[in-house]
């Protein structure tokens, strides 16, 4: 073949080729991605080449009052923290007393008379110096005001329900004495267990005691249990109805976190108070008037009760002018033990001297002289 027909041949495949449709729809429908990269490419650049906006322009967007506020608030904040911090202070420093005496003058000098014979700017100075501290006056007085009726309002919670638990003694039962008695681990003992929940046992002894001491003192129950506990058990404890007040935990006063029996609000002389318990120095405000006892926790051999009989009936029936001196001199021993043995050493005591007595009135009647008789018994008195 020679070299013409080939070249004619592609010459014609050319034509064919450049003659098909599909060369250009694929060209249409498959563009290059170089002109897109491009695109995006191009807008980042623009996006950064927009130059940020400089610092001072920012801080004037925020306004130039932003110091003078910050400086405003920071001032309240420091004053109200001051002024918490000093009612705190005082609140437990001082009494509501104290306090109001010792701003009574500052809270008058808020008071003060412009008189006419003043300059205007004499005037114009005490007018500005009443208001500058009008404002202080009002805090204090506020301050009073909202702690007086706090404390009103906690001395409700704190404080016996009056001033008088009890109604008047009778006339004609001044002279007798008040038997106060503590209700838990003294008259009675309650436990509770799984099995068979609570239960309330009655000490040994306690009917006799309330009957028999019942002819002497007036007897009441003071216990720091709620009244829906103390009325029905007081109930069942007491048939004979020797008690005849009972008080519960509404008449003690709460202070730190216990309920102590104040005996001040019986509306009864302290002198002739006498209150038993089992834990009684722990638990009343009046130590001289009290009368400790073992606490019972459920003994079945207990006789405390039945053995401080006799000193109480003692009591009753001498009637010391003041109580608190003998049961001072009691502190620090079991009362009824101790009573006891000085029993024994006063009758011990009086038999000696009725036997000197005897002695020495045989002795004058055979002629002995007074200054014996005087003698011996100043021997016994020494030597007693």
């Amino acid at each position: 073949m020679s070299i013409v027909t080939r070249s004619r041949r592609i010459f014609s495949i050319v034509l064919k080729s450049n003659k098909n449709p599909r060369w250009y729809s694929s060209v249409t429908a498959n563009p290059p991605k170089e002109p897109i990269i491009s695109s995006s490419i191009l807008s980042d650049q623009a996006a950064s080449s927009i130059p940020p906006p400089p610092p001072e322009s920012a801080a004037a967007a925020k306004g130039g009052g932003g110091q003078p506020w910050s400086f405003l608030k920071y001032s309240i904040i420091a004053a109200v923290t001051g002024g918490v911090a000093t009612a705190g202070y005082a609140t437990y420093a001082y009494s509501l007393e104290e306090v109001d005496e010792k701003t009574k003058a500052f809270r008058a000098s808020t008071k003060v008379s412009i008189g006419d014979d003043l300059s205007s700017f004499e005037k114009f100075q005490a007018m500005l110096k009443s208001t500058a501290m009008t404002v202080p006056a009002k805090l204090v007085e506020l301050y009073l005001d909202l702690r007086a009726s706090t404390e009103e309002h906690v001395r409700g919670f704190t404080e016996p329900l009056s001033d008088k638990l009890l109604p008047d003694l009778h006339p004609q039962e001044q002279h007798v004495f008040t038997l106060v008695l503590d209700l838990n681990e003294t008259l009675l003992y309650s436990d509770w267990k799984r099995d068979r929940g609570w239960r309330t046992f009655k000490r040994p002894g306690v009917d006799d005691f309330l009957e028999q001491l019942a002819r002497y003192y007036e007897i009441i129950v003071y216990s720091d249990q709620q009244a829906m506990y103390v009325d029905p058990i007081v109930d069942r404890l007491d048939g004979n109805h020797c008690i005849r007040y009972r008080l519960s935990r509404a008449a003690t006063r709460y202070q730190d976190g216990k309920h102590y029996r104040d005996l001040s609000k019986l509306n009864r002389d302290p002198s002739r108070i006498l209150y038993v318990s089992g834990n009684a120095l722990e638990s009343c405000l009046q130590p001289e008037n009290c009368v400790p006892v073992k606490p019972w926790k459920c003994e079945a051999e207990d006789t405390a009760l039945v053995d401080l009989i006799p000193f109480l009936e003692y009591v009753a029936r001498h009637r010391p002018a003041d109580i608190r001196p003998v049961l001072a001199s009691y502190q620090g021993h079991d009362i009824a033990k101790e009573f006891i043995e000085r029993s024994k050493e006063h009758q011990s005591q009086v038999s000696s001297l009725h036997f000197l007595y005897l002695e020495n009135a045989g002795a004058e009647a055979t002629g002995a002289s007074v200054a014996t008789l005087s003698e011996s018994v100043s021997r016994f008195e020494i030597e007693n």
